[in-house]
């Protein structure tokens, strides 16, 4: 089936595209973008004025928790929470149950998401055999099974040596790693960022020099490997700081930030819901001086990626004391919205800016399809609503979980259709869009 998207500004930063230009989608690909593109036979589907068509957005750090924590989310619900944000494709971290180091659950990951039929999904193996780390995963068996990246995340890999070889091993696959960077015995039990209002409470701290040691060893590393190294979820100035030193010295470091630590600071440990587990997660909401080094970073260029960092948990789990609640928030339909409203309304950084850190950079990283309006990539698409009034409601969220510390929010900009291989998975009814 052909469709032919009218009406829309199309950005594409990797093909230098940004004006109100036409698609045409054949199938399950891209057969054409430019003006006034002729209709022979596609069917028209009218873009109201003021929207945006880009390239699908990828969330590259997803919890889809299945296999074996599905009372907290399955690759079904997580997918539909995905689409319903405005994401073609995710990227799944492995710390389900059994953990994905291995291609047995690699595959039953990816059946799930054919069965699913909505956005894409990316396995990402685990660095350690049962992220454990003792003895590495066959990383040539999962890429062959279809990982596209590795890591520990939940955990910090384990030593320096294991890191090392990890990135050994992958950089032969052209592999990236990814690293949740923390050094265990500085974050000891900690629960809540290590400052003022953590210690108002009686939080145990984690200072955020606790993950800049993590960065650091991963730079120091990729520059002897000459691998790939990715910063996950990175949250603290210090952390950013050696990142920014490593791209300077041509190191083959980048790194990603999740909306809530772009938004949220650790006031919010206090305020409005005093030991609130919705604001619960590790790396921890930071001071103020961190998340406005995490902005500075998106705007000035060195911060690569948006992603969520999506952290499903039953709400039983969460209904606890503070300090015995899991870390994490749910964060794939929020995303989007946050940010339009956060950066690009504010003028921090422009609609071009967001394509790329929500769609080119990912799919660049990743190696996966996508990231692009050209000609023969899968047709996937994301069309956003700038200037559409959503009001986040917690307990709509298509996620099989409802945790999220931005139910009540009132926000400018979200998501009007999400198109994956050329197949509509998510209307907006209120953006006045239609595919027939």
């Amino acid at each position: 089936m052909k469709r032919l998207l009218k009406g829309g500004r199309v950005i594409d930063p990797v093909n230098g595209i940004d004006g109100m230009h036409d698609v045409l989608l054949d199938g399950d690909r891209i057969a054409a973008v430019g003006k006034d593109l002729p209709v022979d036979g596609a069917t028209v589907v009218a873009v109201p004025a003021g929207m945006i068509v880009c390239p699908g957005f990828i969330d590259m750090h997803v919890h889809l928790r299945e296999p074996g924590q599905e009372h907290k989310e399955t690759v079904a619900t997580g997918t539909a929470s995905a689409v319903a944000g405005g994401f073609t494709a995710v990227a799944c971290m492995p710390n389900t149950s059994p953990v994905n180091d291995n291609a047995n659950v690699t595959g039953y990951i990816l059946a799930k998401a054919a069965e699913a039929g909505l956005a894409r999904v990316y396995p990402i193996g685990a660095v350690s055999r049962g992220s454990k780390g003792d003895l590495l995963a066959d990383i040539a068996e999962l890429r062959q099974a279809g990982c596209v990246a590795i890591t520990d995340d939940g955990h910090p890999v384990a030593t320096a040596m294991l890191l090392r070889r990890a990135m050994e091993y992958a950089g032969m696959f052209g592999m990236l790693v990814i690293e949740h960077c923390e050094d265990p015995s500085l974050k000891a039990d900690g629960v809540a960022h290590e400052g003022f209002h953590a210690a108002r409470l009686g939080l145990r701290g984690m200072p955020g020099a606790c993950e800049a040691l993590g960065v650091e060893r991963g730079v120091l590393l990729s520059e002897l490997t000459g691998s790939a190294f990715h910063v996950a979820h990175m949250s603290a100035r210090t952390s950013l700081r050696a990142v920014r030193k490593g791209k300077d010295a041509g190191i083959r470091v980048t790194c990603e930030v999740a909306p809530h630590h772009f938004t949220l600071t650790d006031e919010s440990l206090g305020s409005p819901i005093p030991y609130d587990t919705n604001t619960k997660m590790n790396p921890p909401l930071r001071e103020a001086a961190d998340r406005d080094a995490m902005i500075a970073g998106i705007v000035d260029g060195s911060v690569d990626v948006i992603a969520t960092d999506h952290a499903p948990h039953h709400a039983d789990e969460k209904h606890v004391e503070f300090d015995r609640a899991p870390f994490g928030i749910v964060g794939l339909e929020t995303a989007v919205s946050l940010t339009l409203d956060r950066l690009v309304h504010s003028g921090l950084i422009t609609l071009p800016r967001m394509v790329q850190l929500l769609s080119a950079n990912p799919a660049r990283l990743l190696g996966v399809p996508g990231g692009s309006l050209s000609v023969g990539q899968p047709a996937d698409i994301t069309v956003i609503a700038p200037d559409l009034r959503v009001r986040v409601a917690a307990r709509e969220l298509r996620s099989k979980s409802k945790n999220t510390p931005f139910d009540g929010w009132e926000l400018r900009g979200g998501v009007a259709a999400t198109i994956v291989g050329g197949r509509p998975v998510f209307e907006n009814p209120d953006a006045a869009i239609a595919f027939g």
